[in-house]
């Protein structure tokens, strides 16, 4: 499975935030300003909680910049409802329960310390037209993804 890369079309999809409320489509959210895209393995594990905490106290330096920052993780959106408010994301924290997401994206990792279908964490940066402006992906759960170098290529869009 190979990983989306920037200069590729950003892959669609539709997943939901949270149980009643309509899903986030991320076609429909790029068109309203560049998304920030980040998929993390797995809510409340340590590496997950500091990446969406940190990227929660910054939230209103990417209102700032316009930026949409959109969470996938394959957990159920009841976890990361939860973990949403744990960390004080104002941010969607998506679940790609069924994978799709993952699997389309290339981050689909099916041997996470035995746990198949897990997502790889990965950062992206989808500007307006859909073209993926900027790729990050690793196997090493404990790596988070450089949230001022993200910073930079929104601003530079």
């Amino acid at each position: 499975m190979t990983p989306v890369r920037s200069g590729d079309t950003a892959p669609d999809f539709t997943l939901v935030h949270r149980v009643g409320e309509d899903p986030v489509t991320l076609s429909e959210e790029r068109r309203k300003g560049p998304v920030v895209l980040l998929f993390f393995p797995l809510a409340f594990s340590p590496g997950c909680t500091d990446e969406i905490c940190q990227v929660a106290e910054d939230h209103s330096r990417w209102l700032e910049l316009d930026a949409r920052v959109l969470g996938v993780s394959v957990d159920s959106p009841f976890v990361n409802d939860r973990f949403a408010k744990e960390c004080g994301a104002e941010f969607p924290i998506l679940s790609d329960f069924n994978r799709e997401a993952s699997t389309a994206w290339g981050v689909r990792n099916d041997d996470f310390f035995g746990m198949k279908g897990v997502s790889n964490r990965a950062a992206f940066v989808i500007d307006t037209e859909g073209t993926v402006r900027y790729a990050w992906v690793t196997e090493d759960a404990s790596r988070l993804p450089d949230l001022e170098e993200i910073r930079t290529v929104v601003e530079g869009l």
